[in-house]
């Protein structure tokens, strides 16, 4: 699967719309700095955002704040510096960095979910015992120590084979997903073997398939559409629906989504991400539920860096700008 067609079929230049350009460009800026304030708050214990709005703060609160101006900042220099940006241009550029992201994320539970199931599978049968003492097999035990020093390289390696990969990987997920149900099939029907970790794995890499694989999805017009009038309207009209819709409906559910999620250091993605969470099997599953509930704020991120990709390219059908993509054509 690749991601876009060749970029010199897009036109760089066009007419300027430097009103669209900043808001979109803007939004990702915001989305920078709230990422970043995050990390702050969860590792480095600032006070984050409410305390700077609450004037408790103080000094370190200001961190915050100023933040977020230079990212609202660039982005408008930005725009100003490269006024004749073609919106589709501009879209496809946002399209492909949003692309390397999920397909790292994609090698990242890959790598994760094969190395962290064998590390499992030897720690419930006790196999780590023929190759180092006691003492040392406790290490694969402790989801503290796993996650730092065993789950963290591997994220980083897939972040770096996306740097050389074009593929986004979806199919060979589904397909090792199915592999996966399989082994679960065989081993408990014919071997009267199972264990907690191979429901874990088909349910780590369920998770990532469906989360990360919709900013994709949204980008090849692949979500169902519920209407009664939209199949009806022409491409300026669509565009114009696009574009609002994109906005308020698309932007605040994933901005929802983020502010819910990591709102300080007790929210519902940050709390089990910090702590290295396991599920109630402890020991004899996976020590990657931490990471599913980080599922949930990178599907929030990539939709909301798609959602900005898929309204410069809303707004440029609306301004009848050429190099639109006929997604009904495609799939004929």
């Amino acid at each position: 699967m690749t991601s876009v067609s060749d970029p010199t079929d897009i036109a760089r230049t066009g007419e300027p719309a430097p009103a669209i350009r900043m808001f979109g460009w803007a939004m990702l800026g915001v989305l920078a700095a709230f990422l970043i304030n995050n990390i702050l708050v969860v590792a480095f214990g600032f006070p984050g955002t409410n305390a700077l709005l609450s004037g408790e703060g103080g000094a370190a609160g200001l961190v915050h704040a100023a933040l977020f101006v230079v990212a609202v900042a660039l982005a408008v220099i930005y725009v100003l510096r490269t006024p004749y940006n073609a919106l589709r241009w501009d879209a496809d550029r946002i399209h492909r960095f949003n692309c390397y992201l999920i397909r790292s994320v994609f090698w990242a539970v890959l790598l994760v979910g094969v190395v962290d199931a064998t590390v499992a599978f030897m720690r419930t049968e006790e196999l780590f015992l023929y190759f180092m003492d006691a003492e040392q097999a406790r290490f694969f035990g402790r989801a503290r120590d796993v996650g730092p020093y065993i789950h963290t390289p591997l994220v980083v390696l897939g972040f770096v084979i996306g740097l050389f990969t074009r593929t986004l990987g979806f199919q060979w997920l589904a397909l090792l997903i199915v592999a996966a149900e399989l082994l679960i099939v065989i081993s408990r029907f014919v071997f009267s073997y199972e264990q907690a970790l191979m429901g874990d794995l088909v349910r780590y890499w369920y998770a990532a398939l469906f989360l990360f694989a919709s900013a994709y999805t949204l980008f090849d017009e692949g979500h169902v559409r519920v209407d009664v009038l939209y199949a009806g309207f022409g491409r300026t009209t669509k565009g114009f629906v696009n574009a609002v819709g994109s906005i308020l409906l698309g932007m605040t559910t994933a901005w929802v989504i983020l502010g819910v999620g990591f709102n300080g250091k007790q929210s519902i993605i940050n709390s089990p991400v910090a702590n290295f969470e396991v599920t109630q099997t402890g020991g004899v599953g996976m020590f990657v539920k931490y990471q599913m509930a980080a599922f949930l704020g990178i599907f929030a991120i990539t939709m909301l860096i798609q959602f900005v990709s898929y309204l410069f390219e809303a707004v440029a059908d609306y301004r009848g700008e050429p190099g639109h993509r006929d997604h009904e054509a495609m799939t004929t």
